[in-house]
């Protein structure tokens, strides 16, 4: 079935973070918790939010967001940057100490991506391109992010 078929890919995806997080872990404190992990993938999808647009699409309250916000600063994993338009609003920037946590997780989706482009035709990643677009735009609008820049 297909539900069982996209639920598999999706579990692989995360499995494989899981797996690559604890490996590197091991003999050490993972420096960010589960929650802290989850808040640094919405400000990294949301772009460069406020506190107020985390705590908004996290639907959780201003005080919790700045909380969250303000560990990950003392972490060193997001910045604060004023904007340049009004400076009473700052914007939430991630790290490159983020982006390397990061990077554990898009080299295998980057991996399975050209694996997909070596087993497929063009036309067939075309088409798996577009019916993925479809779905992230239309068929899961309860999430709003920006689109990504192009690659």
């Amino acid at each position: 079935m297909l539900k069982d078929a996209f639920f598999n890919v999706y579990t692989k995806f995360k499995l494989h973070f899981y797996q690559e997080i604890f490996s590197r872990f091991q003999d050490r404190e993972a420096s960010l918790t589960t929650v802290e992990t989850f808040c640094m993938e919405a400000i990294q999808a949301l772009g460069s939010p406020t506190v107020n647009e985390f705590a908004t699409f996290m639907r959780i309250s201003p005080p919790n967001a700045a909380y969250k916000v303000n560990s990950l600063i003392k972490k060193g994993y997001i910045r604060k940057v004023q904007s340049p338009d009004d400076r009473r609003e700052y914007h939430l920037e991630i790290t490159q100490k983020y982006i390397d946590y990061y990077n554990i997780s898009t080299a295998y989706m980057t991996a399975v991506m050209n694996r997909i482009s070596q087993r497929f035709s063009p036309e067939e990643c075309a088409k798996l391109e577009d019916m993925l677009t479809i779905i992230s735009r239309d068929l899961m609008s309860e999430v709003e992010i920006p689109d990504p820049p192009p690659s």
